[in-house]
C-alpha cells in the first residue's frame, strides 16, 4: 500500500487507478463484521435490497412475508457489549410496513427501489398483483398500480429528467410503464412470449429499457418508440462478424476469376444474389433497427425486427438478473441455465466470456450487483456470493455466511461496503478499521421532501 501512496505522490499512478487499485484491495479483504449488525424484522426470504442513491444511507429491503423495511446504515440505533470490550453497533428498521398496514401488501414483496431523485418515496411491487408508491415520511401509501399478475421486478431510470416511470415485469408477456406523474399506465410493450422476470435501465439513456423473460429473450426497448429495436442472441458473437465477410470476399474472388477467364472488364463491385421472399420480391440485407425494403408483414412481428431475428435467445431458459455497467457499454445477464453471460451493448453481441461454472437460482429472479469500476460483478450462487472478474470469468473472492439461498445483493459505492440477504435474515459485510458509527443521539432521521 506504501508503495502505491508514493507512486502516487510521484505521478507514477493517475488518480483514477490508484483509486481502483485501492478499492480492489480492500474489496478482497472484505469480510463478515463482527462490529456491524443489521438486525432484520422480516420473517421471510428477502427478495430485494436497495441503498438510495442520494445520500448512500438509507438501505431498502423487501421480504417474502410482504414486509418493506428501511435501515440507516451509517448511524447505529443501538449498541451492545461484544467479546473483548468490543462494542456491536445494532442497525435497527427504522420504517417496517408489513401486512398489519391498512395499506399493506397481502403478498410477498419481489422488489423495492427507491425513488431515485430523493428519499421521500420508495416503490413495491408484490405478489398480489399490486406495485404501490410509498411515502417515507407518513408511510402511507401514495399510489398504486393494479398489474395483470404477480410483480416479479420493479425498475426506475437513475439519470430520467424529462418521465417519472416505473417498468414493471410480470407474469403477463407485457412490459408495463407506470407514470408516477400521472397515476395512470403510460404505455405497455409487447414483444416478450412469456412472463418478465427482470428489468433494467440503461446507464447511459433514459429511454433505453432493457428487459429478460420466461422466453429466454433480452430485448431492447425504446421507449419513445413502437417495438423493440435490438433482441440479443447467443449465437451471434464478437467473431460472428466475420464468416460472412470472409464468406462475401471468396464470393467475389470467384465471380471476378469468372470474368477474367472471359475477357471481361470488371467496371463494378460484383453484387450477392438477392434472396428471395415468398412473394418473389426480393429483400435487401438490412441491419437491426432498419425495416426491410420489401417483403410480407408476416416477417415484421415488431417495427424493424425479422422474424429469424425477433425469436432469438440470450439464454436456454428465463432470464433473472440483468444488470448493466457504470459505462453503459456493457450488459451482464444470468439465467435459469446457471449460465452467466457479457453483451457488447453497441453490437448486440455475446463476448464469450466463460464464467466459471456457477449454480444459480432457477424459480425466481435474481439480484446482481457491479463495483463502481466495473471490474466486478456480485452474483447470488445459492448459499453464497460470487465476486467474478467480469473481463475474464475467473473467480475472485467467494463470501459465505448465509444458510440458506441468497437471492439478491447490493454494493455500495459510497463506502464500498456490499449487502447480502439470505431467508430470515440480512447480513452486512463490513470493514472491521471502518467502523466509526455515531451515538444515536447525534442524528436524526431527516427524510427528502
Amino acid at each position: 500500500m506504501w508503495r502505491e501512496i508514493r507512486d502516487r505522490e510521484a505521478g507514477k499512478t493517475r488518480p483514477n487507478s490508484f483509486k481502483n487499485r485501492v478499492s480492489s484491495s480492500r474489496i478482497f479483504d472484505l469480510q463478515l463484521s463482527n462490529y456491524k449488525d443489521v438486525v432484520s424484522p422480516h420473517r421471510g426470504s428477502i427478495n430485494s435490497l436497495q441503498v438510495d442513491l442520494t445520500e448512500g444511507r438509507y438501505l431498502l429491503s423487501g421480504a417474502s412475508d410482504a414486509s418493506a423495511s428501511v435501515f440507516d446504515i451509517q448511524h447505529a440505533t443501538d449498541f451492545e457489549g461484544g467479546g473483548e470490550g468490543a462494542l456491536i453497533a445494532k442497525h435497527k428498521s427504522l420504517i417496517t410496513i408489513d401486512k398489519q398496514h391498512q395499506n399493506g401488501h397481502k403478498f410477498a414483496i419481489s422488489s423495492a427501489i427507491w425513488y431515485t431523485i430523493d428519499t421521500g418515496l420508495f416503490v413495491t411491487g408484490s405478489y398480489d398483483h399490486y406495485i404501490k408508491v410509498w411515502d417515507t415520511n407518513s408511510t402511507q401509501m401514495v399510489m398504486n398500480f393494479k398489474m395483470p399478475g404477480k410483480v416479479y421486478r420493479t425498475a426506475m431510470s437513475p439519470l430520467a429528467t424529462s418521465h417519472m416511470l416505473i417498468a414493471a415485469g410480470t407474469e403477463d408477456v407485457q412490459v408495463r410503464l407506470c407514470d408516477i406523474a400521472s397515476g395512470a399506465f403510460a404505455h405497455t410493450l409487447s414483444g416478450h412470449r412469456d412472463g418478465v422476470m427482470t428489468v433494467e435501465w440503461s446507464t447511459s439513456s433514459e429511454w433505453v429499457l432493457v428487459t429478460g423473460g420466461c422466453d429466454g429473450a433480452i430485448r431492447f426497448w425504446d421507449i419513445r418508440r413502437a417495438g423493440c429495436f435490438l433482441v440479443l442472441d447467443q449465437s451471434q458473437s464478437q467473431l460472428g462478424r466475420r464468416p460472412p465477410l470472409l464468406a462475401r470476399s471468396a464470393v467475389n474472388k470467384v465471380s471476378i476469376s469468372k470474368a477474367l477467364s472471359k475477357g471481361q472488364t470488371i467496371s463494378a463491385k460484383p453484387r450477392l444474389p438477392q434472396k428471395k421472399s415468398g412473394s418473389g420480391n426480393g429483400i435487401k440485407h438490412s441491419p437491426i433497427g432498419q425495416i426491410p425494403a420489401k417483403g410480407s408483414l408476416k416477417q415484421r412481428l415488431h417495427p424493424g425486427m425479422l422474424s429469424s431475428q425477433d425469436r432469438a435467445t440470450a439464454h436456454y431458459g428465463a432470464v433473472t438478473g440483468l444488470k448493466t455497467t457504470e459505462d453503459g457499454m456493457y450488459l451482464l445477464s444470468a439465467g435459469s441455465d446457471s449460465r452467466i453471460r457479457l453483451w457488447d451493448v453497441k453490437s448486440g453481441r455475446n463476448t464469450l466470456v466463460n464464467f466459471e461454472t456457477a449454480r444459480l437460482q432457477t424459480s425466481k429472479p435474481i439480484q446482481l450487483a457491479t463495483t463502481q469500476d466495473s471490474n466486478l460483478v456480485f452474483v447470488p450462487c445459492m448459499t453464497s456470493v460470487k465476486a467474478f472478474d467480469i473481463w475474464s470469468g475467473r473467480t475472485r473472492v467467494t463470501f459465505h455466511g448465509h444458510y440458506e439461498y441468497v437471492n439478491c445483493c447490493w454494493f455500495s459505492s459510497q463506502d464500498q461496503v456490499p449487502f447480502y440477504s439470505s431467508f430470515a435474515a440480512a447480513f452486512s459485510l463490513s470493514f472491521d478499521m471502518d467502523m466509526q458509527d455515531a451515538s444515536p443521539a447525534e442524528d436524526q432521521d431527516n427524510w427528502s421532501d
